[in-house]
């Protein structure tokens, strides 16, 4: 388990998920809609802010992307 599923696996009601796809490795967490949520990578750390919790964890090297969108936070390395 990746240390952003295990953050996020310890949260009540958030649904995480890790992917593999071609090049791109992804991390999505289902924070909630309505959730004050932002995201940001920087220099392989991905920092997470879910109302007053922050998360960070390390990211594959590669260019990485952060979004958050409806409650969805996605995290997006492409190798």
């Amino acid at each position: 388990m990746s240390d952003f599923t295990t953050q996020f696996a310890r949260e009540d009601g958030v649904a995480v998920t890790q992917y593999e796809q071609g090049d791109t490795v992804g991390f999505v967490a289902d924070v909630g809609a309505g959730t004050e949520a932002t995201a940001d990578v920087v220099a392989g750390t991905a920092m997470v802010v879910v109302d007053d919790d922050q998360y960070e964890f390390d990211v594959p090297a590669g260019d990485a992307t952060a979004r958050v969108n409806n409650g969805v936070v996605t995290v997006e390395v492409v190798r």
